[in-house]
């Protein structure tokens, strides 16, 4: 009696250093806002529906708002096609602008002639040559500008020219777009009011699940990521585009991880629409009935705040309450999220039995042995 009364208090001081798969609710909730901590967090409890986070994470955009450049802008890079219309005695010594079937263009001499000149493109200062007219610079400009420009140019050699300036190819009203995308290249934008979804179709629409797809948009440096599957089920993520925007479409495939005392640990993809709390615990078989404790399940997630920067917060829900249950299935899991159940404190003691009890079990053995061999 002696020796179990002496081996029951070596027992419950050893209690404090069995091992364990984690910390406790009571050491969680200590840790919370300790300024010790390697990444101070804190705790929200999940209660009621306003305590929930959103479904789907606001804005992260950084750009500026900025009005939409004409769908006629002219920048380095672009070719341009100049046709010079001339009444009388012709500068270019071009040919006749009347089309049977058309008729005379409206607003020029019939008896004027037209000369298309050779594409011409916009060198890296922003210029162009125009015969008889000489350098001419373009950056910035719009079609109709560039226009009077080299009416301008030309008055006083020429009888009234007409000029018609169109753009053959834009580099400058343009947006790239790489990766998951049916036909990625070089997108030129007609409105200049398309968004990230149209930008997208036009490309010929997303490889893959939209689920595991990112969109990633880089604009003068600054950049803006959204999940494709939240893009397309929140509109005020639909960002415009704008020209010389980078679209990138990346496989990025999310994840969640369920630690801590649940009956199968283990690493989950996101692969639903949407995957909720409910379902991370239940795909992990639920808190362990021998070591985990149900009224201590926390989500681990870093929040992204209003300036950008990323907030370490944890979530508790007791799912020893019915309404928690409820609460379950409207806390939708975002990637990265880990979901820990944290260890039953009472577990502790019955841990020590039953490293007792493999103690003393080949010690019994033997002893019956030794007793069946003598009788």
């Amino acid at each position: 009696m002696r020796c179990l009364a002496i081996l029951a208090v070596m027992g419950l001081a050893a209690c404090a250093s069995l091992p364990v798969s984690g910390p406790t609710d009571t050491q969680i909730t200590r840790a919370a806002g300790q300024p010790q901590e390697p990444l101070p967090f804190q705790i929200v409890t999940l209660e009621t529906l306003a305590t929930l986070p959103p479904a789907i994470p606001p804005l992260r955009s950084s750009f500026m708002p900025m009005p939409a450049p004409p769908t006629d802008l002219i920048g380095p890079g672009d070719v341009l096609d100049v046709v010079i219309y001339e009444a009388g005695v012709s500068l270019f010594g071009g040919r006749s602008i009347v089309n049977s079937a058309q008729g005379t263009l409206p607003g020029i001499d019939p008896n004027a002639q037209g000369t298309q000149l050779p594409p011409m493109r916009v060198d890296d200062a922003g210029a162009i040559g125009i015969p008889f007219v000489g350098t001419i610079m373009v950056l910035g400009a719009t079609t109709g500008e560039v226009e009077d420009r080299i009416r301008q140019g030309l008055r006083g050699m020429s009888q009234d020219p007409h000029v018609v300036v169109t753009i053959q190819r834009s580099i400058t009203n343009s947006v790239m777009l790489i990766g998951e995308v049916a036909t990625p290249g070089r997108l030129t934008l007609i409105t200049n009011h398309e968004t990230l979804s149209d930008a997208i179709a036009l490309g010929g629409g997303y490889r893959g699940d939209a689920r595991d797809l990112q969109v990633r948009v880089e604009r003068k440096g600054q950049f803006y990521a959204v999940r494709m599957s939240e893009l397309l089920a929140a509109p005020e993520l639909d960002l415009p585009v704008y020209p010389g925007d980078r679209i990138t479409l990346l496989n990025a495939p999310q994840n969640y991880a369920v630690l801590g005392a649940p009956n199968k640990v283990e690493s989950y993809p996101l692969t639903k629409g949407r995957t909720t709390l409910a379902d991370a615990v239940a795909k992990a078989g639920g808190p362990s009935p021998y070591q985990g404790n149900a009224a201590a399940v926390f989500v681990f997630r870093f929040v992204v705040g209003e300036d950008g920067a990323e907030e370490p917060v944890v979530y508790h829900v007791n799912m020893m309450k019915p309404g928690a249950y409820l609460l379950s299935q409207r806390f939708v899991m975002q990637d990265k999220d880990v979901v820990y159940v944290a260890n039953a404190r009472a577990n502790q003691a019955g841990k020590m039995v039953q490293i007792i009890g493999q103690l003393f079990s080949p010690f019994t053995s033997l002893a019956v042995t030794t007793r069946n061999l003598t009788q």
